[in-house]
């Protein structure tokens, strides 16, 4: 979960960019017509988002009865997403993520923009940047048409949510051949207990634990020959140093990484600097 700069550009400018692309002289007409009250949804969005209220935000069918959801979609599709005039912005949202990576899973590439209020029943916030998150494939995929009806249920948002003021990532070592890692949420003190139930829905709704616990299993078989080379000359001490320098470079890299809870777990498990790591 990672956060990320709200877009440089805004309804306004997507809606221009749009009106100008379209062939369509019906619909061009009809965004015309809608534009403001497009203009004026992503200014709601905006406050709402602020104290990440937007459950609050109702549905629409259509816009204003100009619109229909699918032409919307539409606009979105073969317009937004293909036009020479706006393509430039589409890319612009899909790179946000520094080294590209999804901060909804802070793992896998992202490949899409997903709509954080679902377009099938938002269809005034379709085209809106602030309402278009950066995604892998997967994430986007999982989290489906997910209407939040209260404030825990509100997955994370990275253009208003900051999960990292804190480290909330665990991992534990479970003992075994091949030893493996087990990943949780530990909401650190001081969290309110509606930020701590989102941080939890979260994890769970992208299956995060799953998917770190994977990455993890690689990352133990690389390092293999270190711990092994290292063990020949050396003591359990020499092993607990070496992978509390990692846990702590990747922790400076990035508070909750999987790769810092995992390092951070190895490190404090005596089974596994004393031997553990051979089996």
């Amino acid at each position: 979960m990672r956060s990320l700069p709200k877009p440089a550009f805004n309804a306004a400018d997507v809606l221009n960019a749009c009106i100008a692309s379209i062939r369509d002289a019906s619909l061009s007409g009809k965004l015309t017509v809608v534009a403001n009250n497009v203009v004026l949804s992503e200014t709601d969005y905006l406050m709402r988002g602020v104290g990440m209220t937007l459950y609050t935000v109702a549905p629409s069918d259509g816009i204003a009865g100009v619109l229909t959801t699918a032409e919307m979609r539409r606009v979105y599709a073969a317009t937004f997403v293909k036009s020479v005039r706006t393509r430039s912005m589409y890319d612009a949202l899909k790179a946000a993520p520094r080294n590209d990576v999804c901060p909804l899973c802070a793992q896998r590439t992202v490949s899409t923009l997903d709509h954080y209020l679902p377009q099938t029943i938002h269809a005034n916030l379709i085209i809106v940047p602030i309402n278009l998150v950066p995604a892998c494939a997967e994430c986007n995929k999982g989290k489906l048409d997910h209407q939040p009806n209260s404030e825990v249920e509100q997955g994370f948002h990275p253009y208003f949510d900051n999960f990292d003021d804190a480290q909330w990532l665990s991992a534990e070592v479970i003992e075994g051949a091949p030893a493996a890692l087990r990943f949780s949420v530990s909401a650190p003190p001081g969290w309110p207990p509606a930020k701590s139930a989102r941080a939890e829905a979260h994890f769970k709704s992208f299956r995060l634990g799953e998917l770190y616990s994977s990455h993890s299993g690689v990352e133990l078989n690389n390092i293999r020959f270190s711990l092994e080379r290292i063990s020949h000359k050396g003591t359990a001490d020499d092993i607990r140093a070496f992978l509390a320098d990692r846990a702590e470079s990747a922790r400076r890299a990035y508070l909750n990484s999987w790769q810092t809870a995992t390092y951070q777990a190895l490190a404090l498990s005596d089974w596994f600097c004393e031997g553990g790591f051979l089996t």
